[in-house]
């Protein structure tokens, strides 16, 4: 564990866990690193080092009143991997942080990077425009923004016991531990930064970001997300990836690193493994 001091002075918290080479998660709204807890340490028990970083303003992470938006976070990720100086990375990124790894390569290249992986993923566009007509309508974000202000803490407990893990689909089963712990990573947001990335993961373009994937790129995604649907997200990511590999998992919500963490988890081993240097 450790914290990396950005260019604008922002303390961000990572922890470094295995040996071997790197995997580099980034996780999604309003989380934290915890929440690849299944995943980093399935990976570091089987050959891989594997580094989790909180996003600025979440977790343990410093709470800044700017850069709450994708460019900083993906400069904040290569602050990460520079400090570290990790080379031939596969990055993974869930559902926001598809969204900070897919402008990391935009923005930063990829002469460190082997593989990447989006998983739940909010590229290439979320938001319904004129030239991205199947996207999600705006209003749903206002939703979301509105319910920040009014009362987040009650929006992150309604998220988690209703359509990020699926509960509200009959016969689902999702622990109340889940639920919690999302509730909690949550609360351990900052407001301001937590509010602002409504914005970040929902009106980012990704597209051109995309188009300069030069890795060989997993894309995963349950075909029954309610929150970055299938359409919006893997699906129109695959396709606009070359040579991109992408699997469906049938039925699953978006919060599948805890729903579906074993498939999950050997899908990637499986990805991770397929890298020749």
């Amino acid at each position: 564990m450790g914290f990396v001091t950005t260019s604008d002075g922002t303390q961000i918290y990572f922890k470094d866990w295995g040996a071997g080479r790197p995997v580099v998660l980034s996780h999604g709204w309003p989380l934290n690193s915890d929440s690849w807890e299944a995943q980093q340490l399935f990976l570091a028990s089987n050959g891989y080092r594997v580094i989790a970083h909180d996003r600025r303003g979440h977790g343990k992470s410093e709470q800044t009143w700017h850069g709450n938006e994708m460019d900083t976070y993906a400069a904040d990720l290569a602050a990460v991997i520079e400090h570290l100086d990790l080379r031939d990375v596969t990055l993974v990124g869930f559902s926001t942080g598809g969204g900070e790894i897919s402008r990391y390569i935009g923005n930063h290249g990829t002469a460190r990077v082997a593989q990447a992986v989006l998983v739940s993923a909010v590229p290439p566009l979320m938001l319904k425009t004129d030239d991205n007509p199947g996207g999600v309508p705006i209003d749903v974000f206002d939703g979301l923004r509105a319910g920040s202000l009014a009362d987040r803490a009650q929006l992150y407990k309604d998220l988690a016991s209703g359509p990020f893990f699926g509960a509200n689909r009959p016969g689902a089963q999702v622990s109340q531990g889940w639920q919690d712990t999302f509730w909690l990573q949550g609360m351990a947001a900052g407001a301001r930064n937590a509010y602002e990335s409504i914005a970040a993961f929902s009106a980012t373009d990704f597209r051109g970001d995309l188009a300069k994937f030069d890795v060989p790129t997993l894309v995963v995604h349950g075909d029954d997300d309610q929150v970055v649907p299938f359409e919006v997200g893997g699906q129109a990511s695959a396709a606009l990836i070359k040579d991109a590999e992408l699997k469906v998992y049938a039925g699953a919500p978006h919060g599948i690193t805890d729903t579906h963490k074993e498939q999950l988890n050997n899908d990637l081993l499986a990805f991770l493994n397929s890298y020749n240097a």
